[in-house]
C-alpha cells in the first residue's frame, strides 16, 4: 500500500470525528460527557478485542493502559465537555492548534527536527481553522477552553507515544485499537458511575448518536488512525486532524443552515494550503528520518 492510499485512509478518521460536534449537540443528552466517552469507547473496544483475538502481553499491558487513557479515557470526556460548554466553532478552533503541539512534542520525544515548511503549515492551518469556525459572536467559557486544550494535548501525547512504541509484531490494527478503546473505556467506567450516576433514559436519537460515535467514530476511525500514525511521519496525521473542524463547519452549513462567509472561505483555503503543503513536505522527507526503525517492534519485551 503506497503512502497516498495510507494518507487517504487515515484522513477518514478526522473526517468522521468532524461529525462529533453536531451529534453531541443535536442527539446526545446534555451533561453526560463521561457517559458519552464510555459508550463511545468500551463497547467498540470489546468488539475489537473479540475480532482481533489478541490480548496484550508483558509491558504492553502498561503501554496499552497509558495509550488508552491518553487517546481515549482523557480525550473523549474532555472533548464532549468542550462540545457542551462551547460553540462548536470555538472548540474546533482550540483543536486546530494540535499540529503545533505535535511538532513540539515530536521534537522533544521523537527527536524529530522541526522543518520550516511543516511548522509553517501547522501555524497556517491553525489560523485557517480559526477563520473557518470563529465568528464575531463566539462565546468563550474558561472551563470549555481548558477542556478542549487538555483534550488535544492528551491525544497529541498519545499520538507521539503511539509512534514511538509502534505496534507489537503479529498484532493487527483492529486488535491494537481494541486494546486502547477497552483500556480507555474501563478507565471511564468507575468515573462515570461515581460522578454521573446511572445512565439516563435514552431516546432513539441518542441511541443512534452513540451507535454512530462508537462504530464509525470509534472502532473504524481509530483502527485507521493508529495504523496511519505508525506508517506515516507523525506530523502527517497531525495535520490531517485539521479536517475535523472543517467538516464540523461544513455540516453546520449544510445541516444546521448556518451562514458561510467570505472570511470562512479564506480560512478554508488556508487550511487546504496547509494540508497540501505540510503533507507534501512530510511525505517527501528523507526516508531515514520518516521511517526510522521502531525499537518496540523488534525487542523481546513484545
Amino acid at each position: 500500500m503506497n503512502r497516498i492510499t495510507i494518507l487517504l485512509l487515515t484522513a477518514m478518521a478526522p473526517i468522521s470525528w468532524g461529525t462529533t460536534y453536531l451529534v453531541t449537540t443535536e442527539l446526545l443528552p446534555a451533561g453526560h460527557p463521561l457517559l458519552a466517552g464510555l459508550l463511545r469507547s468500551l463497547p467498540a473496544g470489546l468488539i475489537a478485542l473479540a475480532a482481533g483475538r489478541t490480548l496484550p502481553s508483558g509491558v504492553w499491558w502498561l503501554k496499552s493502559l497509558t495509550l488508552g487513557i491518553l487517546n481515549i479515557g482523557a480525550f473523549f470526556p474532555l472533548l464532549f465537555l468542550a462540545a457542551e460548554r462551547l460553540p462548536g466553532g470555538v472548540a474546533a478552533a482550540v483543536a486546530g492548534v494540535q499540529p503545533v503541539i505535535i511538532l513540539g512534542m515530536g521534537a522533544l520525544v521523537l527527536r524529530d527536527r522541526i522543518r520550516p515548511v511543516t511548522a509553517a503549515a501547522a501555524v497556517i492551518g491553525a489560523g485557517g481553522v480559526a477563520l473557518v469556525v470563529l465568528g464575531p459572536a463566539a462565546e468563550l467559557d474558561a472551563i470549555g477552553i481548558l477542556a478542549a486544550l487538555g483534550g488535544v494535548t492528551a491525544t497529541a501525547l498519545g499520538m507521539i507515544l503511539t509512534k514511538r512504541w509502534g505496534r507489537p509484531s503479529g498484532v493487527g490494527p483492529i486488535a491494537y485499537a481494541g486494546w486502547q478503546l477497552t483500556a480507555g473505556g474501563l478507565f471511564l467506567l468507575p468515573l462515570t458511575l461515581v460522578f454521573e450516576g446511572f445512565p439516563p433514559a435514552l431516546d432513539g436519537g441518542a441511541a443512534l448518536g452513540y451507535l454512530w460515535l462508537g462504530t464509525v467514530g470509534g472502532l473504524l476511525a481509530y483502527t485507521l488512525w493508529f495504523s496511519g500514525i505508525q506508517r506515516l511521519p507523525v506530523i502527517a496525521p497531525g495535520l490531517l486532524a485539521l479536517l475535523s473542524p472543517v467538516v464540523a463547519t461544513i455540516l453546520g452549513v449544510v445541516v444546521a443552515e448556518e451562514r458561510f462567509t467570505v472570511v470562512q472561505a479564506i480560512g478554508l483555503a488556508l487550511v487546504l494550503v496547509a494540508l497540501v503543503g505540510g503533507q507534501t513536505a512530510a511525505l517527501t522527507r528523507p526516508r531515514r528520518l520518516a521511517e526510522r526503525p521502531n525499537r518496540s517492534l523488534v525487542t523481546a519485551e513484545q
